[in-house]
């Protein structure tokens, strides 16, 4: 097995794991928006949790998708073109929730942030989908003929695995927000959301639980079987933790639960990337998908100086807006348009 594209797929690997414990804690509290806050208030207390980071919390996505693109161009061309509507929906859905975030305060009406409130809901929800269905897909298989091409038309990508994956990131996505807001808001939304996060977590990480298994039972090793079984004791944990009030450990036990889980699932597949469901020989591996050692050598060179840089800034921001929020500190809420733009954008509403 050759280094440097092995060196490359955990790389992969780690900034998916990066990307779902920093994004989606705030895509689940972005879900959160129209199932656990109770009125406006609340909702702003949740936006400010948040509002600081979900920009860069991104970051993680493009530097996944960039990563896979510049390493294994055969597993991304296979994967997002097989893809292409599903990945079409989640982008849209980024785009509609990143608008919302901007739009929901310029109008003081209950109509006009109601508009928006669902836009960051659904949004985060149909990101959250998507992209657990995808990564489920990279590991459980898409139907690709020798060329690494999609057999079929465009809902051949269509499976239970995918609805399996989107419920996964989905069910994640939620609980963890709800350990976020434990961790960074105070009084009652915090105190709610840690009987939320004690009574839902059983059922919410069933899901990913699954998922994790599914793979272990078609390609599991022992030592991915051993991670398995360290990721249940990690959620049992933090499910203890949270009963006793310690919303800190409790939120790293649950992020030590999805670099387990994270961990067990790739590794069982490695060195596969992408399997083929017709096939077992049409399989993209690191080996036959990666790129020449020159641009892997070049990548892990940028990589070295550029990955540091971001992990510094995003510490940083995190550190800066480390102090919880709470109903107290939000302000009195105001139009920030015309009375005479204002009326007319809420005419009906």
């Amino acid at each position: 097995m050759e280094l440097l594209p092995t060196i490359w797929f955990i790389a992969i690997a780690v900034l998916w794991t990066g990307y779902l414990f920093l994004e989606g804690f705030d895509l689940g509290v972005g879900m959160l928006m129209k199932l656990f806050a109770r009125n406006n208030t609340e909702r702003r207390v949740l936006l400010n949790t948040i509002g600081p980071v979900w920009d860069g919390n991104e970051v993680w996505l493009l530097t996944a998708g960039g990563a896979t693109f510049a390493a294994f161009p055969l597993w991304y061309a296979s994967l997002f073109s097989a893809l292409y509507l599903p990945l079409l929906v989640v982008l849209l859905a980024l785009i509609f929730r990143a608008v919302a975030f901007e739009y929901r305060g310029k109008v003081d009406t209950d109509s006009w942030r109601n508009r928006w409130d669902w836009a960051i809901a659904l949004g985060s929800f149909f990101a959250a989908f998507g992209v657990g269905a995808a990564l489920a897909l990279t590991t459980t298989g898409l139907p690709l003929n020798a060329n690494g091409d999609r057999e079929g038309g465009p809902m051949a990508w269509f499976s239970g695995y995918a609805l399996l994956g989107g419920a996964a990131v989905v069910g994640f996505s939620l609980v963890h927000a709800l350990a976020f807001l434990a961790l960074k808001t105070d009084g009652d939304v915090r105190h709610r959301a840690r009987q939320w996060f004690v009574r839902l977590l059983p059922v919410l990480l069933l899901p990913i639980a699954a998922w994790a298994l599914a793979i272990q039972f078609m390609d599991g090793k022992p030592w991915t079987w051993a991670a398995v079984v360290l990721a249940v004791a990690a959620a049992i944990t933090a499910w203890l933790l949270a009963r006793k009030g310690a919303e800190g450990r409790a939120f790293l036990a649950l992020g030590g639960f999805l670099v387990l889980g994270t961990a067990s699932i790739f590794g069982a597949v490695f060195p596969v990337v992408l399997p083929s469901t017709l096939d077992s020989a049409f399989d993209l591996t690191v080996s036959n998908a990666s790129s020449s050692d020159y641009t892997l050598g070049l990548m892990s060179i940028v990589a070295a100086f550029g990955l540091p840089l971001v992990i510094a800034y995003q510490a940083w921001t995190y550190w800066v807006f480390r102090r919880r929020v709470s109903t107290a500190h939000i302000p009195e809420a105001h139009s920030f348009l015309p009375a005479v733009a204002a009326r007319a954008f809420t005419t009906k509403g």
